[in-house]
């Protein structure tokens, strides 16, 4: 949907599917910055409203259906239809306070607590995304988020 280099034409609301927008560093290596599912909106919002290519990637994990609309037509709404405005305001601060209790959670979360918290926020991802990208979210190896998987495990029996 979207490529590092290209600027954010659209914001993408979610009928069907599975996307994740991640940034690839320069050796190569996914980060995974946000997953969307139903009735979820994915856009690279610096992108979209800078008109600047965008340092992220946002691809589907499965087949999916989108609705889109550009940058003018959303903002032709804010101006003729104001309660479009406040919609995507609040869907905005919303976006903003979830990614602030990330980095938060990044900053003094043990890995154990931020897989916790992943596992409880968006249980609807389970099953649809790999082990590798729910890693890649949690800044750990795949490998290592096995090691927490058995810890909790062995620890709930």
């Amino acid at each position: 949907m979207l490529r590092e280099g290209d600027v954010c034409q659209h914001n993408s609301f979610v009928v069907h599917g599975c996307f994740r927008m991640y940034k690839t560093d320069e050796n190569g290596k996914d980060h995974n910055l946000q997953f969307a599912t139903e009735n979820w909106w994915i856009l690279d919002m610096d992108s979209f409203y800078s008109q600047q290519p965008s340092v992220l990637n946002i691809e589907a994990l499965e087949e999916s259906t989108v609705y889109q609309i550009k940058r003018e037509n959303q903002i032709k709404l804010y101006t003729s239809y104001p309660r479009f405005n406040r919609i995507f305001r609040v869907l905005s601060e919303n976006a903003l306070i979830a990614s602030q209790r990330r980095v938060l959670q990044n900053l003094g979360s043990s890995t154990e607590e931020r897989y916790l918290d992943f596992i409880e926020r968006y249980p609807l991802l389970f099953g649809r995304i790999s082990n590798l990208h729910v890693a890649s979210y949690l800044g750990i190896t795949p490998e290592f988020l096995s090691v927490v998987r058995k810890r909790l495990a062995s620890n709930k029996g």
